[in-house]
This record gives structure tokens, sequence and C-alpha cells, in this order.
């Protein structure tokens, strides 16, 4: 074909749906229509009886906990709640509100998703100030090293101290 095997995939996926019978194409058009037609409705739960009799309405699902988000309006008020609600349903997963705002306290914003990433790998916000060399694992991180480094370096200082 073209050498070029993005460009051929492409060329034989068309090909493909070129060959299809007409029933096949029938069969896509239905689901792509009635996947068109699927109403984009906030998730929810089905919503609790009531003393009306009327039909169950859906009870929206806050995607992050009200107290992250407090604490992190707290800190950043001109920040959009999309925003905030998204980097809070993360740190609602991993850990608490307290050791969020301890990585901002220790210079990295839990906006910032490396710090799940930092935290996955064995660093603590306690960290991201000591020292590696002339400089801190936090000016390391942001210079580029990655995590697993700076943590071995730890370790080592640890078991180089110990001895």
């Amino acid at each position: 074909m073209t050498g070029d095997p993005q460009v051929d995939a492409l060329i034989q996926q068309w090909s493909a749906e070129r060959e299809q019978s007409a029933e096949e194409q029938e069969a896509n058009r239905i689901a792509a229509a009635w996947l068109a037609e699927t109403p984009t409705a906030p998730p929810g739960i089905p919503g609790q009886r009531g003393s009306g009799g009327g039909s169950p309405a859906w009870a929206v699902v806050d995607a992050a906990d009200p107290g992250y988000l407090e604490a992190m309006r707290r800190r950043l008020p001109d920040v959009p709640v999309d925003l905030l609600a998204a980097a809070a349903s993360w740190w609602q997963m991993v850990g608490g509100v307290a050791e969020a705002e301890r990585w901002w306290d220790a210079g990295l914003s839990p906006l910032d998703q490396r710090a799940l990433d930092y935290r996955a790998a064995g660093l603590s916000p306690e960290d991201l100030s000591r020292r590696l060399g002339p400089m801190t694992v936090l000016q390391h991180l942001r210079r580029g090293s990655a995590p697993a480094w700076c943590v071995a370096r730890l370790a080592r200082q640890r078991r180089d101290a110990a001895s």
C-alpha cells in the first residue's frame, strides 16, 4: 500500500466499510441514529419515593465531596467550580482533604495532577523539602527528574545516614 502503517490501516478500514452488505450498512445506520438520540442527562440515581405519587425523579450525584470543594475554594476562589470538582474528585479517591492541603503547603497544588503521580511513586509532602545535593526534591521534580529517581535517592540517603 502506501508504506505508512497508519494510512494503510485507515485505507483498510475504509475498504472494509465499503464492502459491507446492505444489511450491515442498515444495522450501522440504525445504531448511529440510536446513539445520536440518547439523552445527555447528567448522571444521577433514582429518587427516593416521595409522599406525592408522581413518577420518580433523578437526583443529581455530586462528582466530588463538598468538603473537598470548600477546602479548595478557600485557597483558589477564582478557579472555576468544574476544575475544582475535577481535582477534588481525584483527591478524594486517594486521600483526605488534610493530605491535599499538606501537598499544597509543601509547594504543589492539588490541581496539579502530578502530585498524584508523586504520591503513587512513594513521595510524601514532607519529602519535597528534603535536599538531594544542591536542590530540594521539589526542584528536582520541577526540572524533570523522575519521581522514582527521587524516591531512590531519598532511600539511599536514609540508608547512608543509618550506617
